[in-house]
């Protein structure tokens, strides 16, 4: 079987709805019955719990534009005043938190999504780095990183970053052909993306570069000419995220099926497309979507299963800490709970304005489904699971590990003859052929997920 191509029944048997792990238990689990009172429990709890680095994320929803493929809680651009009352109300909401984490704990990352990040002025950004730089120890070289709409910065932007602390920079290229960019609602470069990448790269700043594939348009023709020109400009870190068409999230998206959307098939043959190219060029794969270069750190982890992985992407033992979220619909990720902020706007001004923490729900996982997420985040980070390390990890019998995740050798070996997984006594792995369904493969530890009527998006 051609490792490179998948079988069209295989498409038909497993590009079914199943959750994207990055988080367990999914973000739909969360409930209003965990409210800003546990939350501040759970943050107290984690100074004395694992890991004990600290990881900042901030979410700017402000949009210049709003992309019609877009999932993410993003808003039209707002004033001046609104926006400079947005901004205060991170810097409040970050003096609601921090005298409740120890100060003797070091930030490993500080990550900036959105919406748009890069809608503030750069000194707003610098502000907010700031704030939490000078309250905290940092690990050495921390990773301060922010994503960017290209489509806006000008050069004096892109050098205030450098300044204002940024080492990592995300370019939300998307796609390099401008009728696919025009059909989605998204404005291309405003600079040629090789200079802003040299400009960068003069400043020391490590450059990823985001791409989406399953969008209207798209031909293996045009994709392939959009990943040559990025293997061309050489980022870090480059990622294909596969297009989740969720309208019931973003009603928008219904906009691009009058496009027209590329089927499971084509969307696969996008994909593989960018794949076998990144692979020629020298890049590493990780995880289902990421490629690297040879010397990131990121492959280095790959190599000794030591991947993590939170809400902002992939990252490095180094760089793991728990993640601490600040702004609209922030998730904060601790070792054993999960809040989140309100998505609406007014509810969160309001709400810490008056010196109240904007959560409106969250989760706390019993100690089965601790269990659980470890056994899914080894595999979603390294495609196997070593049954052996991770009984000496947690200190379980694998009889007991198998227990609390519903291990189902029936469903595995039904895998393993489509040629997913590789199975052995200890031992799980998942093929090149499999990794386009990882997603499923984990399912498989998922009992949360079985038979429930939550939705999810399709691998493919």
């Amino acid at each position: 079987m051609n490792q490179n191509h998948i079988p069209q029944t295989l498409i038909e048997k497993y590009n079914i709805p199943v959750p994207r792990y990055t988080s367990y238990p999914p973000a739909n689990y969360f409930t209003p019955e965990f409210t800003a009172a546990d939350y501040r429990e759970q943050i107290v709890a984690s100074n004395s719990q694992s890991p004990s680095l600290l990881s900042f994320y901030f979410h700017i929803p402000f949009c210049r534009r709003l992309c019609h493929y877009c999932g993410c809680n993003a808003y039209p651009m707002a004033s001046a005043e609104y926006i400079d009352r947005y901004v205060d109300c991170l810097h409040r909401e970050m003096d609601l938190v921090l005298p409740l984490l120890d100060r003797n704990r070091k930030i490993a990352q500080i990550h900036y999504g959105g919406g748009t990040p890069t809608i503030l002025p750069v000194e707003k950004l610098k502000e907010l780095n700031q704030h939490l730089l000078e309250y905290f120890p940092q690990i050495e070289q921390p990773e301060i990183a922010i994503e960017c709409h290209p489509g806006w910065l000008d050069e004096t932007y892109w050098q205030g970053l450098a300044d204002a602390g940024f080492n990592r920079v995300s370019l939300g290229i998307q796609d390099f052909q401008t009728e696919v960019l025009k059909c989605v609602n998204r404005k291309p470069s405003l600079l040629p993306v090789a200079d802003i990448v040299s400009l960068l790269r003069e400043r020391g700043i490590r450059i990823n570069m985001d791409f989406l594939y399953g969008l209207p348009l798209q031909t293996p023709a045009s994709f392939e000419d959009t990943i040559r020109k990025a293997i061309d400009i050489r980022p870090d870190r480059l990622v294909t995220f596969s297009y989740a068409h969720v309208p019931w999230v973003n009603k928008r998206q219904l906009i691009l099926e009058k496009a027209g959307l590329p089927d499971a098939s084509l969307k696969e043959e996008l994909f593989r497309t960018a794949q076998e190219l990144l692979l020629q060029a020298g890049y590493l794969q990780i995880g289902m979507d990421h490629f690297v270069c040879a010397h990131d750190e990121l492959a280095l982890a790959r190599q000794d299963h030591s991947l993590h992985r939170n809400f902002q992407g992939y990252c490095t033992r180094r760089t793991t800490g728990q993640v601490y979220a600040f702004g609209v619909t922030g998730i904060s990720q601790l070792s054993t709970a999960y809040a989140q902020n309100t998505k609406d706007l007014d509810v969160y001004l309001d709400a810490v304005t008056q010196g109240n923490l904007p959560v409106i729900k969250g989760y706390k996982l019993n100690e089965q489904e601790q269990i659980v997420r470890r056994v899914i985040d080894t595999l979603m980070c390294n495609n196997l699971i070593d049954w052996q390390e991770l009984s000496d990890e947690l200190q379980l019998s694998i009889e007991k590990i198998k227990y609390l995740c519903g291990y189902d050798a029936g469903q595995l070996e039904d895998m393993a003859r489509d040629g997913l997984v590789g199975l052995s006594e200890n031992r799980l792995e998942v093929t090149p052929l499999g990794k386009a369904f990882v997603r499923n493969v984990a399912s498989t530890f998922d009992q949360l997920t079985r038979n429930n009527p939550k939705s999810f998006s399709k691998p493919i």
